[in-house]
């Protein structure tokens, strides 16, 4: 069995926005509480591209990232507040109304059973709606976004 190459700790490059910071002097202080000045450790590196925030504000003003943002509005607001307003007529119906509720339905079953019931189905049917919308309407759109991104923010490391 052969032991895996092994890579030079030098080589190595971390995607951690994080990474550089403390090694780059952000976060010290100096004897007063200000922050310390960085001191150069040799020769000035190459120019990047543009940062990985730079490109990230880009791609949330592209026009594609606001057509999938307005796709999920487009779902997400009209099914919340229709969900809302059901539970609401319900709790409101339960309180307000004892009379009603309490009417049967068929046997032992009322209309407070019903409509308790019809909670759980509505909340499986928006959820079974909710991820077919993603799918058919953005899911696509973003998982594009997603990897021009990262093809973007691998570009701007090198």
């Amino acid at each position: 069995m052969e032991k895996p190459e092994r890579r030079d700790a030098a080589t190595v490059r971390l995607e951690d926005p994080w990474y550089d910071a403390l090694a780059s002097g952000w976060g010290e202080l100096d004897g007063t509480g200000a922050p310390a000045p960085v001191a150069s450790a040799g020769p000035a590196l190459p120019e990047r591209g543009p940062s990985a925030a730079d490109i990230y504000l880009d791609v949330q003003r592209s026009a594609a990232f606001q057509e999938v943002r307005r796709r999920y509005r487009r779902f997400v607001i009209p099914a919340v507040l229709a969900f809302v307003a059901w539970y609401l007529a319900y709790v409101v119906a339960a309180t307000t109304a004892p009379e009603l509720m309490a009417r049967p339905v068929a046997g032992a079953v009322n209309t407070a059973m019903v409509a308790g019931l019809g909670q759980f189905l509505t909340t499986f049917l928006l959820t079974w709606a909710y991820a077919r919308h993603a799918r058919l309407h953005r899911d696509r759109a973003a998982l594009d976004l997603r990897w021009d991104t990262q093809e973007l923010t691998r570009g701007a490391g090198r």
